[in-house]
């Protein structure tokens, strides 16, 4: 069996509206995990119960293979989340000093190569940067103190394309290193059909599926037809199904098998995306 960044078996956080419901997944060592669901799925949540944040209910969060959440393990947990959470009044020269006096494994030589490679000027209040810059910045100082570990929720959201494509690049140099390991939250599934290797799919606070994105992308299909042909379909076969005004959008789990079975349907692969949208508003027939 592989080692595990982070295993999280059965978490519960209840909340008076939101009840996360014992979800349980893995971040296997050496790999980039995505969490998607629609707002208010669970994900920040899930997050925050990590990182020792919220107190939960039940369930067990395991770190590196049996570390628990300990001061020690936080110190190899890199953290990025929507929006700035440093001192806005400050500078990333004041920054890098206060951080190093929290991070036991701070690195200045790393800090600074990053503040540059990222063309983030040393001198200017974090107030003054764009949201590019400030994403660029958090991702620095997150790295500059070796984590193992490293999550970010939502890093990537508002950004333009280009500055979004920069962020990917630094997470796969990231993974260059085999003990490294990204656990990300994203809305926007096209980055993450980039450089995930699993994705873990969150709806009102359950997990409805934790799959390989190879296995998602190459074996997921969505078939669309008509009222007659729809109804000639084996419904073990459909995974959910959508009427359309005109007409019908299926799901299924096995392309070839269904390209064999119906060949006369017209059967597309699937996004991450579009796969996400017909668990969220199909149905099971």
């Amino acid at each position: 069996m592989g080692k595990n960044a982070l295993k999280i078996t059965d978490l519960t956080k209840q909340y008076k509206d939101f009840t996360l419901n014992n979800i349980s997944f893995e971040v296997p060592q050496g790999s980039i995990v995505g969490l998607i669901g629609e707002n208010g799925a669970g994900k920040s949540t899930t997050l925050k119960a990590v990182l020792g944040l919220i107190n939960t209910d039940g369930g067990s969060i395991s770190l590196f293979d049996g570390g628990g959440i300990s001061e020690e393990n936080k110190d190899h947990i890199g953290v990025v989340f929507d929006g700035s959470n440093y001192p806005d009044t400050l500078t990333p020269k004041q920054l890098g000093n206060v951080l190093n006096t929290i991070y036991h494994t701070w690195d200045s030589k790393i800090y600074s190569r990053l503040l540059d490679e990222f063309s983030l000027p040393l001198s200017k209040k974090l107030k003054h940067f764009s949201r590019g810059m400030t994403m660029k910045f958090s991702i620095a100082a997150a790295l500059s103190h070796n984590p193992r570990l490293l999550i970010l929720d939502e890093a990537t959201s508002g950004l333009d394309p280009v500055i979004r494509d920069d962020i990917l690049d630094i997470l796969l140099d990231f993974m260059q290193e085999e003990d490294h390991s990204v656990l990300v939250s994203s809305h926007i599934t096209s980055d993450l059909e980039k450089i995930a290797d699993y994705i873990v799919f969150l709806h009102n606070g359950k997990v409805i599926f934790s799959k390989p994105k190879d296995e998602l992308l190459v074996n997921y299909g969505i078939i669309k037809c008509g009222a007659a042909q729809f109804s000639l379909f084996d419904r073990q076969d459909i995974v959910t199904c959508r009427k359309q005004d005109y007409e019908w959008q299926v799901l299924v789990s096995d392309r070839k098998k269904a390209e064999k079975k119906y060949p006369k349907a017209l059967i597309q692969p699937a996004t991450i995306d579009e796969i996400m949208l017909m668990y969220l508003k199909g149905e099971k027939p």
